[in-house]
């Protein structure tokens, strides 16, 4: 069993779903390679601390945001080891998080406020790492993901804002490209986003894409891009359809 096989398989094993071959691999690696073994015990260790908590039950919606992490952990346990390491750590923040509200709520207020906000700044934290780390991986769908995880950051993180503009770019695949476009959304507040849309119009050699930050600027009624919108309107080397929806853009915006 090799290290990656290893460090896909230690949540499982905390869990206790392993099969009784796969426990026995895992066993073996683990006497035979100190870096594994040592994060096995560290994480292990957080793990079964958890249990020590209050039964108190999280609501729904946090149950479930965890279970969509471990989920995503498991199938991406052929991405890299650090990615492999950032999705458990994020599991188990969101974990806490569900769990640890319902422990917290027998603190005093004070006290319950201030360790409330330790753990929502841990988990931030989390989504941040693994956003940023997706992102730059060599799958498409990897960086798909870090798509997906970059919707759940805070509003503000301005370095998961300059990575999707990054990716917008110069991201090779169309997909992701769009996601990306789409994700802006998110950060609909910051002048860093209208900016970004705007410039990267010219920048885009495909149509789904220069369509897709048109109806960007429109959504975010950012009438400060007419002037841009109405040059790439009038470029004839533009493509008609980009052209057409720069117009409807111009009327949508002068309303």
């Amino acid at each position: 069993m090799t290290c990656e096989e290893a460090q896909s398989r230690m949540a499982d094993a905390w869990a206790q779903t392993l099969s009784d071959a796969d426990e026995l691999a895992l066993d073996a690696h683990l006497a035979d390679c100190a870096a594994c073994r040592e994060e096995d015990t560290r994480l292990r260790g957080t793990w079964r601390d958890l249990a020590l908590m209050p039964s108190d039950e999280p609501s729904p919606r946090l149950r479930a945001r965890f279970y969509e992490a471990l989920s995503a952990y498991r199938e991406g346990a052929a991405a890299s080891g650090r990615w492999q390491r950032w999705q458990i750590a994020a599991g188990i923040a969101l974990l806490i998080s569900g769990f640890g509200a319902g422990y917290l709520s027998h603190r005093e207020p004070v006290q319950q406020a201030t360790q409330m906000k330790e753990l929502h700044e841990e988990v931030a934290s989390m989504r941040q790492l693994v956003a940023l780390s997706l992102l730059q991986n060599q799958s498409a769908s990897d960086r798909l993901r870090g798509v997906t995880v970059a919707y759940q950051v805070e509003p503000s993180n301005s370095q998961v804002l300059s990575a999707l503009v990054s990716a917008i770019n110069n991201d090779e695949n169309i997909n992701v490209r769009l996601a990306a476009v789409d994700a802006l959304r998110n950060f609909a507040n910051s002048p860093t986003t209208r900016r970004a849309a705007i410039q990267a119009l010219p920048q885009q050699g495909t149509p789904i894409v220069q369509v897709a930050l048109i109806d960007l600027l429109v959504d975010l009624k950012d009438r400060q891009s007419a002037p841009d919108l109405r040059k790439l309107a009038d470029d004839s080397s533009v493509n008609d359809d980009v052209k057409q929806r720069a117009l409807w853009a111009l009327e949508r915006l002068q309303q």
